[in-house]
This record gives structure tokens, sequence and C-alpha cells, in this order.
């Protein structure tokens, strides 16, 4: 493909970095669009709006909105499995590994909410739209392989109890942490607590690990 030069006569951005940049710009709008207002209340005119780009071009991109909100909730999903995937587990004893990867759950979605709304208005529509996904499931299954691997190690070192489904633990890891995320709004309002603080935060995150940890535990 020809390398586009500026005035200067140095190389500029190719038309594959422009397209990568154009559809990148699409899905970051389109995330915070639809993780606020929903899959019915998002719009496409507005996500045209405020990227770099026009209506006509996300359809080009996307197909149609749905076509636009599946692909960010799969680039939601894999942002963090992508992330996930750089914590070095296996050289760590089984007990800190799954300490490091609970306390990676918590700060991520802490840190990145719109992911945790993303997937509220997904179950609100009973998961209609992910289903659709031909890279949901292979996407998601890394975590697992992650759990299966530090839990066996740990069964096989006695310090964790045998029987115990990798989803399971990922499930319940996944139910704690994003609890103080969904919940938070309501939470603090009906018990009169800041769960925003730092200090809210940090003990939540280590009751959030301690529990995990006594689950697992022989």
């Amino acid at each position: 493909m020809r390398e586009d030069r500026d005035v200067a006569g140095r190389p500029g951005p190719t038309r594959t970095q422009d397209a990568e940049g154009t559809r990148r710009n699409i899905l970051d709008v389109a995330t915070e669009e639809f993780a606020g207002k929903g899959y019915s209340g998002g719009r496409i005119d507005e996500i045209a709006a405020r990227t770099n780009t026009s209506k006509r071009m996300i359809y080009y991109y996307f197909r149609d909105k749905e076509g636009l909100y599946l692909a960010v909730l799969e680039e939601a999903y894999r942002r963090i499995r992508t992330i996930e995937n750089t914590l070095d587990l296996e050289h760590l004893e089984p007990e800190e590994a799954l300490k490091a990867l609970v306390g990676f759950t918590f700060d991520y979605q802490n840190e990145n909410q719109d992911f945790i709304r993303l997937v509220m208005v997904e179950n609100i529509h009973h998961g209609e739209h992910l289903k659709k996904s031909r890279a949901i499931h292979d996407v998601n299954a890394t975590v697992i392989d992650k759990i299966k691997g530090l839990y066996q190690r740990g069964v096989a070192a006695g310090v964790f109890r045998k029987g115990i489904d990798p989803i399971d633990i990922h499930m319940s890891i996944s139910a704690l942490c994003f609890f103080n995320v969904s919940n938070r709004a309501t939470f603090s309002l009906i018990f009169e607590r800041d769960m925003d603080s730092a200090r809210a935060l940090a003990k939540r995150r280590a009751i959030v690990v301690d529990t995990i940890l006594r689950y697992v535990r022989g």
C-alpha cells in the first residue's frame, strides 16, 4: 500500500492506520453512548456527531446499530482479557496468584465502569445481542484457563480444597467485584456510606480478596 507523505516529505499515516484510528474513535465514543444510555437509548446520530467521521462511515464499518453495539461489547471483553493475560500468575505461588487476579479484577472494574454498565445493559436484553457474537466464547476462555491452572497448582500444593469448578471461582470473583460498581449509587444512598473514597475502596478490595481465598482454601 502506498505510504502517504506530508508537505515536508515525511512519512504520514497510511490508509490502513487511518481506518484503524477511525474505527477506534467510533468504538470509544459508542462505548460511552451505549454505557450511558443503553442499547435502546444510544443514538447513531449522536455517536457520529462526537466522532471524526460520519453516520455513513459508521454503517460502513459496522453495518448497523446492532453491529456497532456488538462490536463495543466484544471490545469491552477483549480489553479486560488482554490486560488480564499480561498478569504473570504462573510464577507466583497459588494463593498469591489468586490474590493478584482478584485484585486486578476489582481495580479494573472500578476504573472501567463503562464495562460494568455495558454488561448490565446486555443482561437487561437477556444476552440477545451477545449470543450473535462468534468471538465472545474464545475471548473469555483465557480467564477460565488461568483460574484452572492456578487452582490445580493450589490443589496439588494442598492449599486449595478439591472439587471446585473454575467457572464457579470466576463467577464468585466477578460477582463480588461487579457489585461494588453496579450497586454503588443505591447502596451508598440507602446505607449512607461513602463507597467512592479511597479508604472505602481499599477496605472493600481487601474483603473481596479475603472472601475468595476463604472460599478456595483447603
